[in-house]
């Protein structure tokens, strides 16, 4: 059954950081290129970073520079680094295989807020 927990979400003021984890189980992890995703209130999903299966990395616009993706594959995790964060990043964030995509987490809640 194919698994996708997300965690390290928090509330943090603009200038923070966190660092969040997708936990992936029940598919070869090592052969799929993995996002991360977020949705804010009110708003459609986006993919914000990505890594392909050899480890390139591609980011939006806007969050190019603060963030960085990541994955560990002997632990079948994917990592979200975000620096300098703004009000703007406040979203639920979610990982997700590229391609195909499949079933969603629950995501994990990113505040930033003074």
């Amino acid at each position: 059954q194919v698994q996708l927990v997300e965690s390290g979400g928090g509330s943090v003021q603009p200038g923070g950081s966190l660092r969040l984890s997708c936990a992936a189980s029940g598919f070869a992890f090592t052969i799929y290129g993995m996002g991360w995703y977020r949705q804010a209130p009110g708003k459609q999903r986006e993919l914000v970073a990505r890594i392909t299966n050899g480890g390139t990395t591609n980011y939006a616009d806007s969050v190019k520079g603060r963030f960085t993706i990541s994955r560990d594959n002997a632990k079948n995790t994917l990592y979200l680094q975000m620096n300098n964060l703004k009000p703007e990043d406040t979203a639920v964030y979610y990982c997700n295989r590229l391609a195909p995509a499949t079933s969603w987490g629950q995501g994990t809640q990113v505040t930033v807020s003074s």
